[in-house]
């Protein structure tokens, strides 16, 4: 039930909207909202309510699906579980962190928290002062390695809990981050084996590695299949496939070099079938068999036109590259002028033509001896050109032992493309923005890449359902759209109280409308 009711404060009296429910049994206002004073309603029943006299603008579309996500996965409650009691609340600092992470990553954290509209509606609040990143790291300094694993296995079971109990992949992804131990340290790369989701490419479990003295992938693998349940199969890149035994029992789906079977290249586009053109536009492929580390193998060979297009557009680009260099060098040689030897030439027009693919189709001939009589002679070759356009561009070639369907396979080896998709958009901004002034121990560099993989996690469970809902969006393009919903606070002059604002949200399109409605956003709108 809603009444009007005054309070005297002052000297005057101002209004409020109350809402009153039963709870327990006995009347209780449950929600009040200001109103003004009397002049204020009577204005505003007149319509001269009058301008505010200044806005700002908070983030929320973003910051609310993703901390909606995170409340429905109970990602709090599994971390404070997994930790035990403690003095500082480590699952709301966590849930905080991956929270900045996947929508923020590259601002400071004191700074998005100020600039989003989270502080109104995580529950239960949380001081300014503490959403810091100095706070964070001292919240977070004395966490073990162990304790560490238990957060990522504890929310890993609220995921699969949600998900359904999903087929397991183990991905190895190189280029996770780059990080810098001192000041005066060289960056030093680092990768990270990763246990997900066949479907939605969901992090489970994770170890983050320096590439040097890395092990094998192949046991990183086998560690991390011993922190969750059920079979796990291999994904590897091409190349990779020459450093595991694909007959030790383990299933595996991956990329085989192109070049090892030309046979394959050179069957015309009619032997390729669509692939599920709903979840696979413009995707063909021949399911087929050949000889792979001695054995007969299951073998696909996969089309997509979007990257023939981008391949090609690539090649232009690397293509015209190498003519401008040519002709530039073949200038200079025609001037007389040139005092470097035959040899340093050749190396030189080797760099300039050692991009992938140049070489097939720009042959170069130097004539000459002696330095001033060196001259350059190139060509494009037309034939080679389309050659690798019919046979190489768009085309990969994947190898598996298992029956699964060609869209699943095909599911299976792009979740790599997903998780570094992803970790590029997470971790390059953050570290970029954090490097000047944070040296990273292995300690730092544990709990950060934890915050990264937590936050694939959750943007991955996002994604999916946006997915299964009928919107095929990249948590890049998923994150953009909920991030143009921004909060609207409008600020009105004083009357005497307190300054009156009002919170509003912004237009959105079809397609946003249907990610507010499905993230429940709501249930935090203002």
């Amino acid at each position: 039930m809603a009444s009007v009711i005054g309070k005297r404060i002052g000297g005057r009296t101002y209004y409020y909207l109350a809402r009153t429910e039963r709870v327990n049994g006995k009347p209780r206002i449950t929600s009040q909202r200001y109103l003004g004073t009397a002049e204020d309603i009577a204005a505003g029943l007149d319509g001269a309510a009058g301008s505010p006299d200044g806005t700002w603008h908070l983030a929320f579309g973003d910051v609310a699906a993703v901390w909606s996500t995170l409340e429905r996965l109970q990602v709090r409650a599994a971390i404070d579980e997994a930790l035990g009691a403690r003095s500082v609340p480590m699952g709301t600092y966590l849930a905080l962190a991956v929270l900045h992470r996947a929508t923020a990553p590259g601002t400071d954290l004191a700074q998005w928290w100020a600039e989003s509209a989270a502080s109104r509606f995580v529950r239960p609040r949380v001081a300014a002062a503490a959403v810091h990143d100095d706070e964070f790291w001292r919240a977070t300094r004395r966490l073990t390695r162990p304790q560490l694993e238990r957060v990522e296995d504890a929310v890993a079971a609220r995921v699969r809990a949600h998900v359904g109990e999903p087929i397991l992949l183990a991905v190895d992804v190189p280029n996770f981050a780059t990080y810098a131990e001192s000041e005066t340290a060289a960056a030093s790369p680092a990768g990270l084996s990763t246990v997900v989701t066949r479907d939605g490419a969901i992090p489970l479990a994770s170890a983050v590695y320096r590439r040097e003295g890395a092990v094998p992938f192949g046991v990183a693998a086998d560690r991390l299949a011993g922190r969750v349940s059920g079979p796990v199969t291999l994904v590897f890149e091409t190349g990779q496939h020459a450093q595991l035994d694909l007959d030790d029992g383990r299933h595996f789906v991956g990329a085989l070099p192109l070049g090892d079977h030309p046979e394959l290249l050179a069957r015309p586009a009619s032997a390729r079938r669509p692939v599920e053109p709903g979840r696979f536009p413009g995707v063909t492929a021949l399911d087929t068999q050949a000889t792979v580390s001695g054995a007969v193998r299951r073998v696909i060979l996969t089309h997509s036109a979007k990257l023939h297009a981008a391949q090609a557009r690539g090649f232009a680009q690397a293509l015209s590259s190498a003519t401008r260099q040519l002709d530039g060098l073949a200038l200079a040689l025609a001037a007389g002028t040139n005092r470097r030897p035959r040899d340093q030439v050749l190396t030189e027009i080797a760099r300039i033509t050692r991009v992938r693919w140049v070489d097939r189709v720009l042959p170069a001939r130097l004539t000459g001896t002696r330095p001033a009589e060196l001259r350059l002679e190139w060509r494009v070759d037309e034939n080679a050109r389309s050659r690798l356009d019919e046979e190489y561009f768009g085309k990969q070639l994947l190898v598996t032992d298992h029956d699964w369907p060609v869209a699943d396979v095909i599911t299976a080896y792009r979740a790599r493309y997903h998780l570094d998709s992803t970790f590029r958009q997470l971790n390059g901004p953050f570290v970029a923005a954090t490097a000047p002034r944070r040296h990273w121990t292995e300690h730092r560099i544990a709990v950060h890449s934890l915050v990264s993989v937590l936050a694939t996690a959750v943007t991955h469970v996002m994604r999916q359902e946006a997915d299964r809902a009928g919107l095929d969006l990249s948590v890049r393009e998923l994150l953009d759209l909920l991030s143009r919903i921004g909060e609207t606070v409008l600020r009105y002059p004083s009357t005497g109280g307190r300054p009156r604002t009002r919170r509003l949200l912004t237009c959105r399109d079809e397609v946003q409308q249907k990610l507010f409605d499905l993230f429940g956003l709501g249930a935090y709108a203002p």
